[in-house]
């Protein structure tokens, strides 16, 4: 769909006036393309350089249409912003007005009406800031037509940068949501939990992690906070609704830890030291992550402890003591338990830094907002966005352990190969609840949604390193190529190899006419990636960014068969067994054929035998045991083709990694029905065949209805009796696997 046709269809109708005039401008771009085409050369055409003070430009002089596009396009960003600017303040306004009211609010249906007027300036905040997202887009849209139509005069990428210092664009609005979440706590008549103490905390629960389209964060934090509101720790480090948070994560040259956590070993650990806030870090939090495993009946464990900066280094290089630690603790009037817990980690962890040689690697960076019950940890929710991820230790200046530090100097510059964007939000949903307990309903609908997407043991610690040290991992995270991050993950590529100089030397060869052309500067390559995405995660959006719907199914066996070939279902974590498996139900499918095929062939060399006898009982039988064959034979060829055809696209699935959705639902029911059509076949025939045997007078016929071919029919069906007493056994196994084998 056109851009132009798009944004019409998405216009709020009472906004109509206030949207980017993409035609306009579009039109002004087409004027200004047809003057330069009515020039010879445009790029040689003559064009004053300088000017004078004390000259002026004749009145009759009329401006270009370039010069009239800029002139509009500059009108509308303010027109934008002026309209951006009186929405923010009624929606403040109206706020404001609403949190009065819910202070004083009495009875339920005055509740309700309240929570009503909330959930409409909330919906009003999503449509405004749709409004942003589609002029913004917009203003992408015509920069990059303008650059294509007129390429002498290119102006996308200066004005790209302009447009991201309007306020409209650069704006936080995050104290809206601060207050609105307020106003739905006070509404329902929250009840928050105590805060709960220790200098050692360990927090046992399930955390499922998902990916959310930055244009998506509103939409899903509103839905977060009509039912659980933003929980503030610490006011001092909160920027609106969020605060930011840094944690440097330890590794050693042979990426122990890293390994460790992406193969998910028992007890593979992760060690980090983290901080909230901007600036220098004052009060650290030592933690450890602790992998077990789920299927054992084990929950893996993240301990912590708090250090004051200055004490951090000592203690990384062993000159802060456990004793010291615990003289501290005392000071602090702790309790013995809380010392004795807090110093037994204090020990564990410098004894995992000194034997495995472990030093600051790579460092995250991201604004988290966090949504929870008071202290109650039964239901939590963290949002992380702006989230980046930073090699700690220069290039080209002095290491950590060098400098004696242990993080990164900030007054360093920080290279464009030393730190990768991630460009989605990563909602955690932490549950904490009672064994057998489901989450609440509104937790499931939003899992449901499609505005979030699970990415199976997601880990920044995992996907800054492979991305930032490519050459340093023996193994990168099954989501590294998916199509949405490509683009992240070239950003911190190294330069291309500059040309060599024949190669220049040709190109000036092929300049030496005087056509304008672009110039194709060699695209940017990351070793992780191929020249393709092989992956994609998320839902497929729409120009404006909302989740289109799953396409179930393929045309023609493919799609008979109830394989779906659809490339964004939810890839789970891919083991070695996934494959042996697919390999197993592909060997009992065979197993099946190859039964059915030797009972067949078994049966057509006997009736060959019997044709030639002279005795009308053999004649007959061999007659009714080629019938039986012919149905058995075709069937036998059409399971190995079914096996062959699912192995080959399971396995192209399990490739992809798209290990969720290929377990073949219609398959193994079209064989059994299959089977049983020619079992029923065989059966009815044979009826039919004993029918006119019995029917018929005499006992010395010479047909299929004698008594002696009735005779011969016995004979030959007891030498066939025995082989497909097999067939049972040859169906039970391969029908079961056919529909799980992939996803064991």
């Amino acid at each position: 769909m056109k851009f132009g046709k798009y944004l019409l269809e998405q216009q709020r109708p009472e906004w109509r006036t206030q949207y980017l005039d993409y035609k306009g401008l579009k039109d002004e771009i087409k004027t200004a393309a047809e003057e330069a085409r009515k020039l010879d050369n445009p790029s040689l055409s003559y064009s004053p350089r300088t000017t004078s003070l004390t000259v002026q430009r004749r009145a009759a002089m009329r401006d270009s249409a370039e010069e009239r596009f800029f002139r509009k396009l500059e009108a509308e960003v303010h027109k934008i912003n002026r309209f951006c600017q009186g929405q923010t303040r009624s929606l403040e306004q109206r706020l404001h007005k609403l949190q009065e009211r819910a202070a004083v609010a009495e009875g339920p249906r005055e509740r309700d009406a309240l929570l009503r007027d909330a959930k409409e300036i909330g919906d009003e905040f999503l449509a405004l800031e749709k409004y942003v997202n589609l002029n913004y887009m917009g203003f992408h849209k015509i920069l990059k037509k303008h650059d294509k139509m007129l390429p002498h005069t290119p102006c996308r990428q200066f004005y790209i940068s302009h447009l991201h210092n309007q306020p409209w664009v650069q704006g936080n609005y995050s104290e809206l949501m601060v207050i609105l979440s307020g106003v739905f706590s006070q509404l329902r008549g929250d009840q928050l939990a105590e805060a709960q103490g220790g200098s050692a905390q360990a927090f046992n629960r399930s955390t499922t992690k998902y990916w959310v389209r930055t244009s998506e964060v509103s939409t899903v934090k509103r839905i977060i906070i009509e039912n659980m509101p933003v929980f503030v720790f610490n006011k001092e480090n909160y920027s609106g609704d969020a605060q930011l948070v840094n944690s440097v994560y330890f590794d050693n040259d042979s990426l122990e830890l890293y390994h460790g956590r992406l193969d998910k070993k028992p007890g593979a650990i992760a060690l980090r030291i983290r901080w909230y806030g901007p600036g220098e870090p004052k009060l650290c939090f030592i933690e450890r992550k602790t992998h077990r495993e789920s299927w054992k009946g084990e929950k893996s464990v993240k301990e912590r402890f708090t250090l004051p900066e200055p004490k951090v280094v000592p203690y990384l290089e062993g000159e802060y003591t456990a004793e010291q630690f615990r003289d501290d603790l005392r000071a602090k009037g702790k309790s013995e338990d809380d010392i004795a817990k807090a110093a037994k980690l204090f020990s564990e962890i410098y004894q995992q830094i000194d034997s495995k040689q472990l030093k600051p690697f790579i460092r995250t960076q991201y604004m988290r907002s966090a949504f929870q019950m008071g202290h109650d940890r039964t239901v939590s929710f963290t949002l992380d966005t702006n989230l980046c991820m930073i090699k700690e230790n220069p290039e080209g200046h002095p290491s950590c352990a060098i400098a004696g530090r242990w993080y990164r100097d900030p007054s360093l510059p920080i290279h464009r190969t030393e730190i990768t964007r991630f460009p989605h939000a990563i909602l955690e949903i932490k549950l904490a609840l009672p064994e057998g307990q489901q989450p609440p309903e509104w937790v499931r609908d939003l899992m449901d949604s499609g505005l979030i997407t699970e990415v199976h043991k997601s880990s920044k610690f995992i996907h800054g390193t492979a991305v930032l040290f490519p050459d340093m991992v023996q193994a990168v995270p099954y989501w590294i190529d998916d199509e949405s991050i490509r683009a992240s993950i070239l950003a911190s590529a190294h330069e291309p190899r500059q040309i060599a100089a024949n190669a220049r030397d040709a190109l000036a060869i092929s300049m030496a006419d005087n056509k304008p052309r672009r110039r194709q500067a060699p695209e940017p390559r990351h070793p992780l990636l191929g020249t393709a995405p092989t992956l994609r995660l998320m839902r497929s959006t729409t120009m404006g960014g909302t989740a289109a719907p799953r396409q179930q199914g393929g045309g023609g066996l493919l799609g008979l068969l109830g394989l779906d070939s659809a490339q964004d279902a939810i890839p789970q974590r891919l083991e070695p067994k996934t494959f042996l498996a697919s390999e197993r139900t592909f060997l009992s499918w065979m197993h099946m054929a190859i039964t059915l095929g030797s009972i067949a062939a078994a049966l057509l060399a006997f009736a060959a035998g019997s044709k030639k006898s002279k005795s009308p009982m053999h004649t007959a039988s061999a007659y009714m045991v080629e019938i039986i064959a012919l149905v058995l034979l075709p069937l036998a060829i059409f399971i190995v083709f079914y096996a062959m055809l699912v192995f080959v696209w399971r396995n192209s699935q399990i490739a992809m990694k798209q290990a969720a959705y290929i377990d073949d639902r219609r398959g193994p029911l079209l064989l059994a029905g299959l089977v049983v059509s020619a079992l029923s076949a065989i059966f009815l025939v044979s009826c039919v065949d004993l029918w006119d045997a019995y029917s018929q007078p005499g006992g010395n016929g010479g047909g299929l209805g004698s008594w002696a071919g009735l005779g011969g029919l016995a004979n030959s069906s007891a030498s066939v009796q025995a082989p497909l007493t097999l067939l049972p056994q040859a169906l039970a196994v391969p029908l079961v696997l056919g529909g799980a084998g992939g996803t064991q």
